[in-house]
């Protein structure tokens, strides 16, 4: 059997045993710290908290309602949009800045303020010439947090909704220290000192000028790495500190670096999961959400993996056959790191755009048109593939009640999840949550296409130029934030558009959300018979709801793939 075939299945088996394995532990310590139960942690999140407490002036365990909610969610997001926003535009006046940057065009602060806050983090600059540390520290890093933070809070939102015995929707100020002191700052600190063993730069140190035994001169970055590459990958940011993102040897020098990341960027989303078990008293339905991720995700990184071994480049020949036969002689390694090679190139880019994360660690633009396309794919069925840290579960429940919905109509029954009955305003609020990012990435890229001034952004014409303009606003109407590498996106118009999708992208989603928290909890104290409703643990279920997802991406996309991808494939 050919080594790289059991290298790519055991990379599987890690990857998902290991997931397996931490999902639960962490799974319950979060429900724990969102319930106010002991935890273990409690002596470094209690006095946090206290602190947080009194520097907002609020009272952070006053239950609010959904409308209340919202408004605060959104009221701190618009102010931190806000001050990102000056932090960028006149970086060059504040402190940490030992290697002179300017300051951002206006077009350009904007844009990477609103991807930072809604935990997008496309970046239209490069890291280690266009922020300071200052800017890394104080605005991006911070941000990193904080927008994980409120996608955290929204899915435990819909997640209160769900438990029998609670009433209330919780408060947005509680929910959202809970996330920092008792979630993503402890993983964070853990993952930096790994890091920092593991040899990831962490000074403040400004940029070393080296000469080469060639008489050259080499400019060598360093700074804040470590602490920026584990708040990246724990809450599924992505935005990375050197252009290069985590292929760059300082963000991520070796191979079980890589591993960390990879298991970084999937654990909350995967602990989210047995969350979901705790707070509906189902862990079978956890279990089940969680089986159905990592199917499609072993389908994801399989199809890639093959595409990128040049295993699909023949369509009259076997591929499983191919695999056996294959060596890495013809694999496509432009784009890659040899550190790496395929199988850790592609189960990094798998999970990164499976799990909004955005980082790479081998360049999009350089892939197969399969292995471009099945990164596409993970972003336009709305990153439910584990998802991003909240947003993943709460997009997949979107999913569970559209399915809900289809198989009761299919059967004759009145439509209800959990006890919870279905009407059409959760269904409006459903659809309006999973259609509104397509329409977004359909209408912004139908529009750049009739552009005559958008064939200066591209490196490349045809079906792979279209791809480009596709997958960028599909990377920012999903909250993802990796691009294909050959757009060049600075411009006033893509950093405008793009910050637009990045915005409704995110923002509608989670108004969806909040209020179909809102109808559930209203519906409470109504009782209805339970006995003929979809029973969402069975195996029948689980086809159904897998069709659903399929289904509607297909539906949506497969036009834009055909001219795309497929399109790039033939000519391939």
């Amino acid at each position: 059997m050919n080594i790289i075939f059991l290298e790519s299945i055991l990379m599987l088996v890690v990857v998902i045993s290991t997931l397996a394995l931490l999902m639960k532990p962490l799974g319950l310590h979060m429900f724990n710290a969102f319930e106010g139960n002991k935890t273990y942690l409690d002596f470094f999140g209690k006095p946090m908290m206290r602190i947080y407490s009194l520097m907002i002036g609020k009272n952070i365990n006053e239950n609010q309602t959904a409308k209340s909610y919202f408004i605060s969610l959104m009221m701190f997001s618009l102010i931190s949009i806000f001050v990102l926003f000056l932090v960028l535009k006149f970086q060059s006046y504040l402190p940490l800045n030992p290697n002179h940057i300017v300051n951002m065009s206006w077009d350009q602060a904007l844009n990477t303020a609103v991807s930072f806050v809604t935990n997008t983090n496309w970046q239209s600059y490069s890291g280690e010439t266009g922020v300071s540390y200052f800017s890394q520290m104080a605005g991006l890093a911070v941000q990193n947090f904080l927008s994980a933070a409120v996608g955290i809070s929204v899915a435990i939102v819909l997640l209160r909704s769900l438990k029998k015995d609670r009433n209330d929707i919780g408060n947005f100020w509680y929910d959202l220290g809970i996330s920092v002191f008792y979630i993503l700052l402890p993983l964070s600190i853990i993952v930096s000192l790994i890091f920092v063993c593991l040899g990831i730069p962490q000074n403040i140190d400004p940029n070393t000028l080296a000469h080469t035994i060639s008489q050259g001169e080499q400019v060598i970055t360093q700074g804040p790495i470590a602490s920026q590459e584990s708040i990246k990958s724990i809450g599924t940011n992505g935005g990375g500190f050197f252009n290069a993102n985590s292929a760059h040897p300082f963000e991520n020098p070796n191979a079980i670096t890589n591993f960390i990341q990879v298991i970084s960027i999937l654990l909350i989303p995967c602990a989210f999961t047995y969350l979901l078990g705790k707070y509906t008293n189902k862990l079978k339905l956890g279990w089940l959400i969680f089986g159905i991720m990592s199917f499609l995700f072993i389908i994801s990184y399989s199809v890639m993996s093959m595409s990128e071994l040049h295993l699909l480049k023949d369509s009259t020949t076997h591929f499983l056959s191919n695999f056996y036969e294959s060596n890495s002689t013809i694999s496509n390694m432009e784009g890659k790191d040899v550190r790496f090679g395929i199988i850790h190139s592609t189960i990094y880019n798998t999970a990164s755009t499976a799990a909004s994360d955005g980082g790479v660690n081998s360049f999009m633009d350089s892939y197969t048109p399969i292995g471009g396309m099945m990164a596409l794919i993970n972003m336009a069925t709305g990153e439910i593939i584990y998802g991003g840290v909240g947003a993943g579960l709460y997009g997949m429940l979107m999913y569970v009640i559209l399915a809900v919905f289809i198989g009761s109509l299919m059967i004759g029954r009145i439509p209800s999840f959990l006890g919870k009955r279905i009407d059409g305003k959760d269904m409006k609020l459903a659809m309006l949550s999973i259609i509104v990012p397509p329409c977004l990435v359909l209408i912004f890229t139908a529009l750049t296409m009739v552009l005559p001034e958008y064939k200066n952004a591209l490196t490349n014409e045809g079906a792979h130029g279209f791809t480009e303009i596709l997958y960028a606003f599909t990377s920012a109407s999903n909250n993802n934030g990796s691009a294909f590498a050959g757009l060049s996106s600075n411009t006033i118009y893509f950093n405008t558009t793009l910050a637009l999708c990045m915005f409704l992208g995110r923002f509608v989603s989670i108004f969806a959300v909040i209020f179909i928290a809102h109808n559930f909890i209203n519906r409470k104290n109504v009782r209805i018979n339970t006995t003929n409703d979809i029973q969402v643990t069975s195996f029948v279920f689980s086809i159904l709801l897998l069709f659903t997802i399929v289904v509607i991406g297909a539906l949506t996309f497969f036009p834009a793939l055909s001219i795309g991808p497929l399109l790039d494939n033939f000519s391939y």
